[in-house]
């Protein structure tokens, strides 16, 4: 990950809490960092690059779950900062890029990701922190401009080898396996997703492991398939708990070709229990008696019982030991 030097090299001196949002959404704990920077915005007024950088991490996550309404507001609140000079507008026309791309507009895209290129030119700031080059190399192949696309990759893979972190180097190889025709995808992925061993799993994570099974399902044999099918689960799980549902569907899409069923992830199981089941499963989950549910709803034991057989149906699970796991709780 880009450490709090490498942002503030860039952008100035920034409240420690934002600094930590922004981490939080680059290592891809998606959760964590919304509540974080939600957190901070109504807070004190922040200088131009600090509310740059809580707009844009915050897009970044909301753009991660698919919610386009959400982004398109953030995008709005940031328009203004595009014409900033340096570092803090170029985040800002980067930012308009990447939505851009999620909205299926990849001329529009284009033009961002130039824009924060030349605006990052005189700069000499760490090369993954804003990677323009990479969000022009995919609108360059949506564009079919594959040639160009494959330079943009490359150009940028070869500045982040000798400056960038492994998230950054992992970043660019994903996207040379995705713009360069000429290249081994499988090999490139591989190599991606071993730069990123020892980090926390996060969203970059498993977007390699889904592009491995992708290619690895093309690959006949029955040890590609088992090794597809375990990325996929990986994946799974985790786009499931930090509820990113575009990758989501994507894996489901995948299992689905393997004849593979989705397994129900803890938001959607959630949202099949009706209000009195969550209150009874939550009480349970923080440690409370059967009878001392009732007392505290006023309702009986029997009733109590009753509610807590269908939510550990309907979640899946055997007993209240699962509980406090499966509703996100502290165990």
């Amino acid at each position: 990950m880009h450490g709090s030097e490498a942002v503030e090299g860039a952008l100035g001196d920034l409240p420690e809490a934002l600094l930590g949002g922004y981490a939080l959404a680059r290592a891809g704990l998606t959760t964590e960092a919304l509540v974080a920077l939600d957190g901070l915005r109504d807070a004190a007024a922040l200088p131009d690059a600090g509310t740059v950088l809580l707009l844009a991490a915050t897009m970044d996550c909301r753009l991660a779950r698919g919610d386009l309404g959400e982004a398109l507001a953030l995008g709005d609140a940031l328009a203004p900062h595009r014409v900033l000079p340096g570092p803090t507008g170029a985040l800002a026309q980067h930012a308009h890029g990447e939505l851009a791309a999620a909205l299926g507009e990849p001329e529009r895209a284009a033009r961002h990701f130039a824009l924060a290129g030349r605006l990052l030119e005189g700069h000499d700031i760490d090369p993954g922190l804003v990677p323009w080059r990479l969000g022009a190399a995919l609108a360059a192949v949506r564009l079919g401009q594959r040639t160009e696309a494959a330079r943009l990759a490359r150009e940028q893979l070869d500045l982040v080898q000798h400056a960038g972190s492994p998230y950054a180097v992992a970043l660019a190889l994903r996207t040379v396996a995705t713009t360069d025709a000429g290249a081994d995808p499988l090999s490139l992925l591989r190599r991606a997703r071993a730069s990123l061993d020892g980090l926390p799993a996060g969203r970059l994570a498993a977007q390699i492991d889904t592009d491995l099974a992708g290619l690895l399902m093309l690959t006949p044999g029955a040890r590609g398939t088992a090794e597809a099918l375990t990325l996929l689960r990986r994946a799974e799980e985790y786009a499931g708990g930090e509820e990113l549902w575009p990758l989501q569907g994507r894996v489901r899409r995948l299992l689905e070709r393997l004849g593979e069923p989705p397994r129900r992830v803890r938001a959607e199981a959630l949202a099949a229990l009706t209000a009195s089941e969550r209150r009874v499963a939550r009480l349970a989950a923080h440690g409370l008696t059967n009878r001392e549910i009732a007392q505290e709803l006023v309702v009986t034991v029997k009733a109590v019982e009753w509610h807590l057989s269908h939510v550990y149906r309907k979640l899946e699970i055997p007993s209240r030991a699962r509980l406090a796991a499966t509703l996100g709780l502290p165990v």
